[in-house]
């Protein structure tokens, strides 16, 4: 986690349990004990496990002694009184729970680059109470992480780490959403967006791809693009032995990506044609801008919801329906068919019919996910067969 989002939980957590204790039993100087604040400790270190001492046999120690120490900056001190009360009006107690400025501690440090929004974690409960509303719990904090996140996002140039962070922390949530069946599939590109302008930035796209598949390796999108990298290999001899393409030598970088990608669908062919008037299967997720064709006029009379890459021979530009998402560089033309299958994970995006043989074979031999049993179709078996065949395996 980083220092920001740390320095903010610890902040808010201490700033909640006062405020609690005050409400609960009406003593406005009522503080937290050691007792308690070792018990919010271990809530919060089992909340958010990236917190916990790797090398220390109590898991909560670090952040117990953050506690603490957050805990003796608000207190406020009490001077002793002589057998005449001070006249004249009384000085004010700290009831706002805000600290002065000499007593800001180094949680506080980068307290200037958060948001407004905050991080609250719940008050300390017995362990029955605990079990019959940690459902509830989990459901309102994650609700904090998401205002947390838009606050982020609005910014102009957010720290992409701490998004990252708030995207970890309120995954559950987020794909309760994106996943349910209330949206209709032509509108769910932009409601999701809308909802979570972050998934226009292609590394966080990549970054939930991880998170639904393989959540705890960070290693796991190279690995993703290295086994991508030896399919292609594979298949362009694949493309040649089938007569689907010509020997890539005679061809730059750029072409060689192409030929590959419209010859995918060919090579992996399902049994369904594509809509009228878009040709070959492979415009479904590629389309090669012509010098006289206007990008907005031809994502306009697109008629699928599924994402598309625009190459105008500079730049490239992914698309969800007709709506523009991102661009990427013409030199990573080669792993954009990696970036269609992140936006079809992130936006849960259901495969078209005439590349679905195609997109369920790089789903299982590049991205390594299993598909259901009902999805196993006669093509997908047939393609997959020949595959295996001639690869040897």
């Amino acid at each position: 986690m980083s220092k920001e989002l740390r320095c903010r939980l610890v902040r808010n957590t201490i700033t909640s349990m006062v405020s609690l204790l005050r409400a609960s039993q009406g003593q406005m100087e009522r503080y937290p004990s050691k007792t308690e604040i070792t018990a919010m400790a271990k809530k919060v270190v089992e909340y958010y496990p990236m917190l916990q001492d790797n090398d220390a046999s109590v898991k909560h120690e670090s952040i117990n002694a953050k506690l603490q120490k957050r805990l003796q900056n608000m207190k406020t001190p009490v001077k002793r009184q002589g057998p005449t009360p001070e006249r004249g009006r009384p000085k004010r107690r700290l009831t706002d729970l805000s600290p002065r400025d000499e007593e800001v501690d180094d949680e506080d440090a980068d307290r200037s680059s958060s948001s407004g929004a905050s991080t609250l974690l719940s008050p300390v409960r017995n362990s029955d109470d605990a079990s019959t509303s940690s459902d509830k719990d989990s459901r309102q904090i994650q609700a904090r992480h998401y205002k947390t996140l838009q606050e982020m996002c609005k910014k102009a140039k957010p720290n992409q780490e701490d998004v990252s962070q708030l995207l970890d922390l309120e995954f559950e949530a987020r794909r309760s959403f994106i996943d349910s069946d209330t949206m209709k599939e032509e509108n769910r590109a932009h409601l999701i967006l809308d909802a979570y302008p972050c998934f226009k930035e292609l590394h966080h796209a990549l970054g939930e791809l991880r998170r639904i598949l393989d959540p705890h390796n960070n290693k796991f999108i190279s690995q993703i693009k290295l086994r991508w990298e030896e399919f292609c290999s594979r298949v362009e001899f694949y493309g040649v032995s089938k007569k689907a393409m010509n020997p890539p030598m005679t061809m730059d970088k750029t072409e060689a990506h192409l030929a590959l990608m419209q010859a995918l669908p060919t090579l992996f062919p399902t049994p369904a044609h594509p809509p009228k008037k878009m040709g070959n299967a492979s415009e479904v997720f590629l389309h090669v801008l012509k010098p006289t064709e206007d990008p907005d006029a031809v994502l306009q009379k697109r008629s699928l919801s599924c994402p598309v890459v625009m190459f105008d021979g500079c730049k490239c530009v992914i698309a969800v329906g007709n709506l523009p998402v991102t661009t990427f560089e013409k030199e990573k033309l080669g792993e954009a068919m990696i970036y269609v299958m992140a936006y079809f994970y992130a936006l849960h995006l259901t495969y078209p019919k005439c590349v679905a043989t195609l997109l369920s074979v790089i789903q299982t031999e590049v991205l390594q996910d299993a598909i259901h049993e009902r999805d196993t179709t006669s093509s997908y078996r047939k393609a997959l067969a020949e595959w295996h065949a001639f690869i040897g395996k």
